[in-house]
C-alpha cells in the first residue's frame, strides 16, 4: 500500500514545477503515512499470552520409559558464558542430562521465547557449536517419526578433540514446525500478517558417542518417547503441526 502511494504522488511532488513549500508539504504528508502504515502493520498481541502458560521444568518429566534424570552429571553440556546468553535471549530454558539402564546418557536442551520477531531468535546449534569451540562435521535434514506423524529435524555431526556429539533439533514458531530458515520468515510473515507475535521453541538432544547412526537411533527413541509421557497440551507445544503420514 505504501509504494503504491509513493508510486502515484512521488512523480508530482518532485516535478519542477511545482511550488517548493506546497511539495514539501506533501512529502511530509506521504513520509506520516508511510510510518502510519507501518505502525498499524506492526504485531502487537503476543501468541505465548492465549494459550497454556509454558513451565518448562514442569511440563518435561524427570523420569519416563527408562529414562531418568541425572542429577550429578560430569557432562558438561553448554559454556557458561553461552548459558548466560541464552538466559538473557530466552524466557524460559531448561537443561538436562538422562541416563538409561545400560548408562547411556542423552543431554536434552530446551529453550523458549515469547517473542520470535527479528528483535528475538532462536540460535540455532550449527551457530551456537562453533562458537564454543567446536568443529560442525556435517549437517543434514530428516524427520523425527513420533505418533500422530512426523517432524522435520535436523542432524548435526559436532566434535572437539576426541569428543564427537551427535546432534538432534528442532523448531517450532507458534503453532508451525519448521525445517529451514525460509520456512521460518514465512511462518513469521503469516502471523505478522495477522498482528501476531509468535512464540518459540527449539528442542535439542545431543549425546557423547563416536558411533553416530547409533547415536541418532536412540536420540529417536528419547525423543519419540519424552514427547509421549508428556500431557496432550504439552506434547503440542513441543511439537508444533506435524508432517502428517
Amino acid at each position: 500500500m505504501a509504494r503504491s502511494i509513493g508510486a502515484g504522488i512521488l512523480p508530482w511532488v518532485q516535478h519542477k514545477n511545482m511550488n517548493l513549500p506546497l511539495r514539501n508539504i506533501l512529502l511530509l504528508i506521504l513520509m506520516l503515512a508511510t510510518a502510519g502504515l507501518a505502525i498499524a502493520m506492526r504485531p502487537t498481541h503476543k501468541i505465548a499470552d492465549l494459550g497454556p502458560k509454558v513451565d518448562l521444568e514442569s511440563m518435561i518429566p524427570h523420569e519416563f520409559s527408562g529414562w531418568r534424570e541425572e542429577k550429578q552429571s560430569s557432562v558438561q553440556i553448554i559454556d557458561p558464558s553461552t548459558k548466560e546468553m541464552l538466559e538473557r535471549t530466552y524466557s524460559q530454558t531448561l537443561t538436562r542430562t538422562y541416563v538409561n539402564g545400560d548408562g547411556y546418557r542423552i543431554m536434552l536442551s530446551i529453550a523458549y521465547g515469547t517473542d520470535q520477531t527479528d528483535a528475538m531468535q532462536v540460535h540455532r546449534p550449527e551457530l551456537c557449536y562453533p562458537a564454543q569451540g567446536f568443529f560442525l562435521q556435517n549437517m543434514v535434514s530428516d524427520t523425527l517419526s513420533v505418533r500422530d506423524g512426523r517432524i522435520p529435524v535436523t542432524r548435526l555431526l559436532t566434535t572437539m578433540g576426541a569428543r564427537s556429539e551427535p546432534v538432534t533439533y528442532w523448531i517450532t514458531i507458534g503453532e508451525h514446525a519448521i525445517s529451514s530458515g525460509e520456512n521460518k520468515k514465512l511462518v513469521e510473515i503469516g502471523y505478522a500478517l495477522r498482528g501476531q507475535i509468535p512464540d518459540g521453541m527449539l528442542i535439542r538432544v545431543s549425546s557423547i558417542d563416536t558411533q553416530v547412526e547409533n547415536a541418532y537411533e536412540i536420540q529417536n527413541r528419547f525423543s519419540a518417547q519424552m514427547l509421549e509421557a508428556l500431557a496432550p497440551e504439552y506434547r503440542q507445544r513441543l511439537t508444533g503441526n506435524f508432517q502428517i503420514n
